[in-house]
């Protein structure tokens, strides 16, 4: 089994992140509701990790962004983007990624993530679909790829209604 050695994101990285992103899901990204939420938003830093990779430079990426969930202010946090770099691809670097992080979220005491992405991939580190009509986006949002993981028993609980970024609660 490959161990990974992931460090946190730095300031000086936002450049090859945004290269590795546009090479990944296109300059249309930026459209997209799940991108909206980030505008003006600090990312959750000790969430928001990258592999180095000394051919490639960074080889991976994945960001968490705060939440709140409906009246009840339910927090959360919105996983993405994760990409990993086209030369890196089909060697688990995503998926090792994504549980190193969610082991780093459940020890800081997070407990609800909330992602839009493909169920079949995101399913194999626990993520399931949302049930339709739970959630609210400010923003087209396809629901069918709308996912979430419950991090601690009972954080989804009230957690219902309109989803917003932390700093425009």
């Amino acid at each position: 089994m490959t161990v990974f050695r992931f460090e946190l994101q730095r300031d000086n990285d936002t450049e090859a992140i945004d290269t590795l992103l546009d090479n990944a899901f296109g300059l249309s990204r930026r459209t997209k509701t799940s991108y909206r939420f980030r505008e003006g938003a600090q990312r959750v830093q000790e969430l928001s990790m990258v592999l180095r990779d000394k051919d490639v430079g960074i080889a991976a990426t994945i960001s968490y962004w705060p939440l709140i969930v409906g009246v009840s202010k339910t927090p959360a946090l919105l996983l993405g983007p994760l990409a990993t770099h086209p030369a890196r691809q089909k060697r688990g670097i995503g998926v090792a990624l994504m549980q190193h992080t969610i082991g780093e979220a459940v020890r800081l005491g997070h407990g609800l993530v909330i992602l839009v992405g493909d169920e079949s991939y995101y399913n194999r580190v626990g993520f399931m679909r949302a049930e339709k009509g739970r959630f609210l986006f400010p923003g087209p949002l396809n629901e069918d790829r709308l996912l979430l993981r419950e991090m601690k028993s009972g954080a989804l609980g009230h957690a219902r209604g309109l989803v917003l970024p932390a700093h425009r609660k």
